[in-house]
């Protein structure tokens, strides 16, 4: 970039970064990053090993150009959160907004009494309450089978008497013995309960009181580590463009989640922006990288770019950003261009097939775009309904229903299964060279990254069911031509079984989300619902439905 007055400053557009392509200069800085973490790894430092390890482990790595006062350039390196030997610190890249892990600052102290609380705890927990629990439990067991063997022994003492009434020889003088002896063990069961009870109470009242002190213990732990968040979230204060600070606390206020998620203002872009404005530098260009594996289930590719996340960034970046201009979304750019429109390939009283361009949400979302629900509606009336969807940038068929009864059907065959669907794909990658069999089964549970909406993850534990067979059917130029057929449907499956290292290990070609980012320029996604198959239960008739791969 050449020199510019400083008084020109404000016509330079930042690019988004929540949906942007790096530009040549934020990718050559990667590149001299990735050339200087290569002679890190041969470095005889422990610390740089250390960090070169810990960045293996996955890692996002953030780039900002900025220039300064006089036009020069200027380039910024970031690494998310924090590095378990140096913390927020390493050399040659920029330190935290906040940095509250100083040994001496309050934050460490209240974590190191927090951590002296839980010991505490800990310790009367396993200790007085646990032995108070179990003196009490021994008594009320010892005196239930006292009790439970005086029941047994009534129990055979009135099986004798009546036996003896029964037998029709018993005097008047035994009979009244009888209900004396019957009286008598009623009442000694009686006072044996309230002896019962008296030896108990004691206990009782000294495991409450154990319990109580637990409690309080676990309330005051509470209120000092919200107190100790609420004070580390009201200091770490963040600078726009403007020179403007505000706390996180002000930032997230204004939000649904009202509290700032664990970790806000650690990620790549606030770290990097707070530095630029603190050296009075304009921010010009910024990219993020992966490095490293994949973490929790996440699908990413190690040297690919990765747009902001949304959870924790977008609240933050919406103030941060706030005096500079930045670049339109990339995808409202792309909407503007224009979108062919649907093509209605089969109708009839129930229901209508569309086939779906790329770029064309299934129902209306936050853009301002016509969703392909309302282009129906449009077309037939307000009564017309989705009957499953297709994301944004997945072409091909789609059903739509007309009335609540045809959409109630409908719901159903999917439910059930007795829709059959087929898509075709392009992977990035030839999966013999991959070792990858040509058919196969994908069992992936799948879950949202509530920080990073609309991504999904792979989620082993908590995710909801995800089932894909596959069947590749072709490779050509690098890339392979699969055959998917979902056996479930949840949000971006075919796009994370396809991705992840868990399941194929090969992104579907043009995927912003999961694949490999083109930096000439956007490519489509290569997934396309190429076949629906379904008989429907009114008219008994089974359809078919076509359409052919526009890639």
């Amino acid at each position: 970039m050449e020199n510019v007055d400083r008084f020109d400053f404000a016509v330079l557009i930042m690019n988004n970064p929540f949906d942007y392509t790096p530009d040549k200069a934020c990718e050559d800085a990667f590149k001299d990053l990735l050339v200087r973490l290569e002679a890190l790894k041969k470095s005889h430092r422990p610390e740089d090993i250390n960090f070169c390890r810990e960045l293996e482990d996955g890692k996002m790595l953030g780039v900002l150009v900025a220039v300064d006062a006089v036009g020069e350039d200027h380039v910024l390196y970031a690494f998310s959160g924090q590095l378990g030997g140096g913390g927020f610190y390493h050399e040659g890249f920029v330190g935290p907004v906040y940095d509250y892990l100083r040994p001496d600052g309050y934050f460490k102290r209240g974590e190191a009494e927090i951590s002296r609380q839980n010991e505490e705890i800990a310790l009367f927990e396993n200790g007085t309450l646990a032995q108070t629990r179990n003196e009490y439990e021994l008594a009320k067991h010892r005196l239930n089978v006292e009790v439970v063997e005086y029941r047994e022994k009534c129990r055979l003492s009135k099986l004798e008497r009546d036996a003896r009434r029964n037998s029709g020889q018993a005097t008047d003088e035994e009979l009244a013995k009888m209900i004396g002896q019957s009286q008598f063990e009623k009442a000694e069961l009686h006072r044996l309960k309230k002896r019962m009870t008296a030896q108990l109470n004691p206990l009782e009242t000294e495991l409450q009181v154990a319990q109580s002190r637990l409690d309080d213990m676990k309330e005051k732990r509470r209120i000092d580590s919200e107190n100790l968040q609420n004070r580390l979230f009201s200091d770490f204060r963040l600078l726009n463009a403007r020179g403007e600070t505000h706390s996180l606390s002000e930032i997230f206020a204004g939000t649904s989640m009202k509290i700032p998620p664990s970790g806000a203002g650690e990620c790549c872009a606030p770290k990097l922006l707070q530095e630029a404005y603190q050296r009075g530098w304009l921010p010009v260009s910024i990219a993020e990288y992966w490095y490293g594996k994949p973490k929790g289930g996440e699908v990413r590719i190690h040297g690919e770019y990765y747009p902001a996340c949304r959870g924790k960034c977008l609240p933050v970046l919406g103030w941060m950003l706030q005096g500079l201009t930045i670049e339109p979304p990339l995808e409202s750019q792309a909407v503007a261009v224009g979108t062919p429109d649907p093509e209605i390939i089969f109708e009839n009283q129930w229901f209508c097939v569309i086939n779906k361009p790329c770029g064309m949400l299934s129902v209306p979302g936050k853009e301002s775009a016509v969703s392909l629900q309302e282009w129906l509606a449009c077309r037939y009336g307000p009564d017309v309904k989705m009957a499953h969807r297709l994301d944004r940038d997945t072409s091909g068929l789609i059903i739509a229903a007309f009335g609540q009864k045809s959409y109630a059907m409908l719901q159903k065959l999917f439910a059930t299964r007795e829709m059959a669907k087929s898509y075709i794909a392009d992977l990035d990658g030839d999966y013999r060279a991959a070792g990858i069999p040509p058919e196969g089964l994908i069992e992936l549970p799948i879950s949202p990254d509530w920080l990073d909406r609309p991504r999904q993850r792979v989620d082993i534990e908590n995710g909801k069911a995800a089932v894909t067979k596959y069947q590749f059917t072709d490779v050509s130029n690098g890339r392979s031509r699969v055959v998917f057929y979902p056996l479930t449907g949840r949000t971006h499956q075919l796009r994370v079984h396809a991705a992840s290292g868990m399941g194929l290990g090969l992104p579907i070609v043009g995927d912003p989300l999961y694949g490999k980012n083109l930096c000439s320029g956007h490519e489509r996604l290569h997934l396309h619902a190429q076949k629906i198959e379904f008989t429907f239960p009114i008219d008994s008739h089974h359809y078919c439905f076509e359409s052919a791969v526009p890639f």
